[in-house]
């Protein structure tokens, strides 16, 4: 698989996946929250919803995070999360079910948006057939990690 058919294969799994397990660093250790993501912007930066909680002081001390969805195939994405106060971004992703789930007003300063550039990413395309998924596991578990690997299930890239 090329380049650009890897990229919009990874895309097209973000697509599919509207939840993201997101990884932060926690006094030296990982922690991992469920988040929904509002959009995939034109660079390829994933924005999600947020409030100041424990999760944003983590992210200003080690922006580093890792994001895991798994809805349809499993993506794998690490990169630097950033702190956005951008009132009309934020305005533009608000919503009832946001504002439901968040429980707070579009006009509480507590509100951010987190943007994460990402910076390398790993998929594996399960959703092709029964007979992927289980080729898919079966290179997971494998003592031999070289020469069994299929390039169409599983795919890393480096993103910037």
């Amino acid at each position: 698989m090329n380049q650009k058919e890897s990229y919009d294969k990874l895309f097209e799994l973000l697509e599919k996946n509207d939840i993201a397990m997101m990884t932060t660093i926690q006094d030296n250790k990982l922690v991992s929250r469920p988040m929904s993501y509002q959009d995939v912007d034109d660079s390829g930066d994933i924005w999600f919803m947020s409030t100041r909680t424990e999760k944003t002081e983590e992210i200003e001390k080690d922006n580093r995070v890792n994001l895991s969805f798994a809805k349809k195939g499993y993506v794998s994405i690490a990169g630097n999360a950033f702190i956005i106060n951008d009132n009309e971004k934020i305005k533009q992703y608000w919503n009832k079910g946001i504002e439901a789930f968040l429980k707070i007003k579009l006009e509480d300063p507590n509100v951010v948006l987190i943007k994460v550039v990402p910076k390398s990413a790993e998929y594996w395309a399960t959703d092709e057939s029964v007979k992927t998924v289980i080729e898919g596991i079966k290179s997971l578990v494998s003592n031999d990690k070289g020469s069994n690997k299929d390039s169409s299930i599983n795919e890393s890239l480096d993103l910037k």
